[in-house]
């Protein structure tokens, strides 16, 4: 009997059923496909309960899951399929790592795949789980305890942790702890496949592989599981389905409702047609109904086609019954009917089963060899019926790349094995619908004679190896070589023909010795064989120049290894001057190893030169060789250098090459400085100098340095020489920067400049400022720094200072009106003087007089606004020569310079108020003045302090709770627009103030929700931009909030007027704007309706200019004038219009051109 083959993870088996009543019955023919629009079949009472009505789970569920297990594996070891007696306990276990899991993972175990074991432990199942701390571990664990029959069957385990889920599908095999083999049903193994699916009709044995050791039961009386359904409690369905092997409860619950729908009295039918009939193939089948009213017609019909009469259906009439008979019945006929009698129906299903197959000739045990073809032959009771084999229990499928060949001839069905091998020894069977069959195949080899044996070889290194041998039989076999297989390559070939086998290497070497053997496959004879291979001994100089010279340094350890060859391994011995070289422990001494000979010499010498010799000689010959050996040592260091000649940051340095060379040509120097007191030198060369002399450079200036010099040869680095005698680098500076005329008068030039831009280590000590007259020579134009220079004797040139200049500007007195000089300054430092740094045109002296013009900042051009106490400090400036005359006023008047402090510069002048107070408040005018020239500016200044409180405050009426106020505004507003009140109410007991309205903007309120039976004081602050009013003004009478309601008139109020005329709250000023750069006018206006703005330049109006952009923005207006030129200053007019008039307000624009 075959072993039970293992199911796939997604089949889910039904529960173990009881055993079936001895009834027969057929099943649908294998492959066949039940169409796409059949309905699903349901068992009538009498079906055996072995009959499995499950279905798959479908393709794409199917998928789905699969693509789930291997998206997310939570599970790091999975419960395996087990087999457990009757009576006995199994453990199955499952565990998942919980290393990137925050919390516990939820696991649940199934049988089948829809019943939930969780609601099913206790006394035979205990699900337990634990957690494992060092190691990180969630294990669970299903106990099976006391094994029943039923408990056989598929099981899964499913983890599931947020969106990641895992699976696994296991069996259990529960066997019977006797040893009895009870008699099987072949047809409970034969199921129908699910309606629909790829493998319907297709035969199923896995029913009766697992039930192959059942215990025999006794016959039990049949139950209909219909009837169990229809006369159940709902909540008992899912345990009736455990216990009688229903995998398809969905499906028969929908056929359980329609057979509860035609149950309905029928006012057609007196008696209405079974649930379900049942006939074996080829029988015949009777269908009866009785009709309430003879006469009314009926008509029957299968799948929803009419049913015509023919020999295979006939219609019968007897009294009110109708009968339709069905005549040699096939699988076809398997499916739903109804009748129809006038507008009602009834309908009923009809399931065909096929008779069992029996095997009528059974297997007989086979023995054969190896290579032969063997034939496994039984017959059946049917013709070119479905049967299956297995080998081993495992069910054997013939394909294209199969040993097995399964052939039918009729009733006979032959499994053919083609060169049949020791692994095909095994049980074969063969199990049909209604039997089965086994017998035991062996499969043995032949003997074997060995024909000719291989023989051991003494080959020369180079010649060809032949081992050959011959055996009884076609067999192939491996080579193997000192117990290693033999791989084939270029020079080594392995060649079988029928029974000579041959191993050929066409050119002998020395790894080829060794032991070699051959091993005919399958068989545990071998034929081994030595190989000998002999070689003369070779001296290999590859690795040494061409006159056989190595070089070592001075020093240094010295091994010569000289590779060597020969078979046996030859003797060598060194030796020097016709006296040999000694293996020990010397400083001199040579080394021998099995490929290779060696000179040591540990510390090399120079007296260590000279001709080496190597002598080799084993059986086969002897070899000489001569090699030759030259110590060599680095250079002695040169002499100290020279220098010679130094610059700012360089100088010039030689030297003399070393005395001795170290037996190898010098290549080059290295040179080194460091600074005198430094004991840090600093490579100046990573490429050698190749000639003895030298410029160092990049030095710093004052500072001593001293150098030295390595020599180089293709040893090494030979040791410094001494230092050279140290040397201090000095510069004078560079010529001074940016020679400029400050001021000129008719008797002297004031000149300025910058330092140089390169001082140097000597520092700067002053400047000399010289001049002379035109005229005095030629001139001639430099090209240094794009300047004209000019160039002059030396007795021309007039020096200005008497004494070094130590500043950066300096006045030429006592010169002429009206002539015209040059001018040049110098740099001095303790190096001398630097280059001159020429004026680049001729001055001419004479003063010059520059119209006076003031620079009012931006934010002055508006009114200038502090509080009062707060400092006041404004820089204005301005520009004009010579010197101009200021004068300053307050409102036309004099400013008092006790309260006000004014201090001017030749560039700007300021006004300084330390503690600014309201009287300080006005318009400042300033005048410049340089001789006939004059130009002034405005400035508004408004000191502001917090307001006086409200003058009256008065209780206007008092109606429920609440009460009307008015008051009228401070007569002092602080300087500054009154922007709101704040209202306080106390009540008269307590005097404790509260805010009730804060930034209110009208002189009028209403204070409301105020407490009936209290009386109220009321009190008022002013505010402006500085804050609240220090005092308030408090109402003289109290509001009393009467108990008693009032009737309360609204008195009648008129509309307000809000229109208003145009009004520019904020002027445009005048503006100074830079070419090239964006420029704006701001203005704003008010106005109901809102007015319309119109721009003017030059009176005239600014319409679709794209150099121009008009912005209107909670009434600020505002003009954008995009990169203006010279030829967009002018006057710029803002106007505004409504219905109750119109306004305007003009400005000037200045647009100035910055010098290149």
């Amino acid at each position: 009997m075959p072993e039970p083959t293992k199911k796939e993870e997604n089949e889910v088996p039904a529960p173990a059923p009881p055993p079936a009543p001895e009834e027969p019955h057929k099943e649908k023919e294998a492959g066949t496909t039940p169409a796409k629009d059949e309905e699903e079949v349901s068992p009538p009472s009498a079906l055996p309960p072995e009959w499995s009505l499950g279905e798959s789970p479908g393709g794409e569920e199917h998928d789905k899951q699969n693509a789930n297990s291997q998206l997310s594996t939570l599970l790091i070891e999975k419960p395996q399929t087990g087999t457990v007696k009757v009576g006995e306990n199994i453990t199955f276990t499952a565990k998942v790592k919980a290393e990137d899991l925050l919390r516990k993972p939820t696991i649940k175990w199934f049988k089948g795949k829809w019943m939930d074991l969780a609601s099913k432990a206790g006394k035979h199942l205990q699900l337990k789980e634990s957690f494992e701390r060092h190691s990180r571990v969630y294990t669970f664990e299903m106990q099976i305890i006391k094994a029943k029959e039923n408990f056989a069957g598929n099981y899964r385990c499913e983890v599931t942790y947020k969106d990641k889920f895992d699976s696994c599908s296991f069996d259990l095999e529960v066997r019977e702890s006797t040893g009895t083999t009870p008699s099987i049903d072949i047809r409970s193994a034969f199921k129908r496949s699910g309606e629909g699916q790829e493998d319907a009709g297709e035969l199923d044995f896995s029913g009766l592989l697992k039930r192959r050791e059942v215990k025999q039961q006794e016959e039990e009386p049949e139950i209909d599981v219909w009837d169990l359904l229809k006369n159940a409690n709902p909540s008992e369905y899912e345990k009736i389905a455990f216990q009688y092997g229903i995998t398809d409860l969905r499906g028969m619950l929908k056929r359980l409702k329609r057979m509860r729908r035609v149950e309905k009295k029928s006012a057609a039918f007196a008696k209405i047609l079974d649930p379900a009939y049942q006939v074996d193939k080829g029988g015949k089948v009777r269908f009866v109904v009785e009709l309430a009213d003879p006469k009314l017609e009926v008509k029957w019909y299968k799948n929803g086609q009419e049913i015509r009469p023919s020999t295979k259906y006939i219609f019968e009439h007897k009294g009110c019954e109708r009968i339709m008979f069905i005549n040699n019945c096939a699988l076809t006929d398997d499916s739903e009917y109804y009748v129809t009698a006038g507008d009602e129906k009834c309908s009923t299903e009809l399931f065909v089963r096929e008779p069992p197959i029996m095997v009528t000739k059974q297997l007989e045990d086979i023995n054969a060899y190896c290579g032969e073809r063997v034939e496994l032959e039984c017959e059946v009771s049917e013709d070119d019926a479905n049967v299956k084999w297995f080998k081993n229990g495992e069910e054997i499928i013939p394909g294209p790349k199969s040993r097995y060949r399964i052939k039918c001839e009729g009733k006979k069905h032959i499994l053919i094995i083609e060169g049949a091998t020791k692994a095909d020894s095994a049980e074969y069977s063969v199990m049909t619908t209604g039997g089965q069959s086994s017998a035991k195949l062996s499969v043995d080899l032949k003997p074997l004679k060995i024909l000719t044996p291989l023989t051991d070889q003494t080959v020369k290194i180079g010649k060809e190896i032949c081992l050959k041998c011959e055996i009884s039989e076609h067999i192939p076999g491996k080579w193997t070589k000192n117990g290693l297989p033999v791989q084939e390559s270029d020079r080594l070939k392995i060649v079988h023909k029928g029974r000579i086998h041959k191993l050929v290497i066409a050119s002998a070497l020395i790894e080829d010795e060794g032991d070699y053997v051959f091993t005919p496959d399958a068989y545990s004879v071998t034929l081994p064989a030595k190989v000998h291979v002999v070689d003369p001994p070779k001296i290999i100089l590859d690795g040494l120049d061409a006159d056989n010279t190595v070089t070592v340094i001075a020093g240094n350890k010295l091994r010569l290894e000289i590779p060597i060859s020969g078979e046996p391994p030859p003797k060598a011995i060194w030796s020097r001057a016709d006296k040999a070289i000694a293996e020990g422990s010397g400083r001199i001494r040579a080394e021998s190893y099995p490929d290779s000979s060696s000179l040591v010499i540990d510390v090399a010498e120079r007296d260590d030169s000279g001709v080496y010799h190597i002598n080799l000689k084993n059986e086969a010959g002897e070899a000489h060789a001569s090699i030759k050996i030259k110590v060599v040592d680095i250079p002695d260091p040169p002499v100290a250098p020279n220098v010679t000649e130094v610059g700012d940051d360089w100088c010039v340095m030689n030297w003399e090459p070393p005395a001795y060379d170290g037996g190898s040509p010098i290549l080059g120097y290295f040179i080194e400085r460091k600074k005198k007191q430094s004991s840090r030198w600093m490579r100046l060369n990573f490429e050698l100098c190749k000639e003895t002399t030298f410029e160092p450079k990049k030095m710093i200036e004052g500072v001593a340095y001293e150098v030295r010099i390595f020599a180089v040869n293709a040893v090494g680095v030979s040791k410094p020489s001494m230092p050279s005698k140290p040397f201090v680098p000095l510069a004078v500076t560079s010529p001074p920067t940016l020679l400029t005329v400050d001021s000129v008068t008719d008797s002297t030039v004031t000149m300025k400049w910058r330092p140089p831009d390169q001082i140097g280590a000597a520092g700067l000590d002053g400047y000399v400022l010289e001049y002379c007259f035109e005229g005095s020579t030629s001139a001639k134009q430099s090209d240094e720094n794009g300047e004209a220079a000019y160039d002059l004797p030396a007795e021309d040139w007039v020096v200005a200072n008497t004494d070094l200049i130590d500043k950066t500007k300096f006045t030429i007195t006592g010169l002429p009106t009206d002539a015209k000089i040059f001018v040049r300054v110098k740099a001095i430092n303790a190096a001398g003087a630097s280059e001159p740094k020429y004026y680049s045109q001729p001055i001419l002296v004479k003063e010059i007089i520059e119209p006076p013009k003031i620079r009012v900042p931006r934010h002055l051009k508006q009114t200038y606004i502090r509080r009062v106490g707060e400092a006041v400090n404004l820089v204005i400036p301005f520009q004009g020569k010579p010197r101009p005359e200021l004068t300053w006023k307050k409102d036309g008047a004099e400013i008092d310079k006790n309260q006000i402090n004014i201090r001017n510069s030749e560039t700007d002048t300021i006004i300084f108020i330390r503690k600014a107070e309201r009287s300080h408040s006005g318009k400042y005018d300033l005048e410049v003045k340089v001789d006939k020239y004059v130009d002034s500016a405005s400035i508004d200044i408004q000191i502001v302090d917090r307001p006086g409180p409200p003058e009256l405050v008065k209780i206007e009426d008092v109606w429920g709770e609440n009460v009307a106020l008015t008051w009228t505004p401070p007569k002092d507003d602080g300087n500054a627009a009154i922007t709101g009140y704040t209202i306080q109410k106390a009540d008269k007991k307590s005097m404790e103030w509260f805010t009730v309205i804060e930034h209110y903007h009208r002189t009028n309120a209403t204070i409301t929700e105020l407490v009936i039976g209290n009386e109220y004081y009321f009190r008022v602050f002013a505010e402006n931009m500085c804050g609240l009013s220090e005092d308030a003004t408090m109402t003289k009478e109290s509001a009393v909030i009467a108990k008693d309601g009032k009737v309360y008139k609204n008195p009648v109020y008129d509309d307000f007027d809000f229109t208003e005329a145009p009004m520019f709250t904020q002027p445009l000023v005048n503006t100074y704007a830079v070419a090239g750069y964006n420029a704006t006018l701001n203005c704003s206006v008010r106005g109901n309706p809102k007015p319309k703005i119109t721009w003017m330049k030059n009176k005239v109006a600014i319409v679709d200019d794209p150099r121009y952009r008009m912005f209107s923005n909670q009434g600020v207006c505002t003009l954008e004038i995009r990169k203006p030129s010279p030829y967009d200053g002018g006057t710029y007019c803002c106007k505004a219009v409504n219905d109750l008039g119109e306004v305007e307000i003009e400005c000037k624009l200045e647009v100035k051109v910055v010098a290149q």
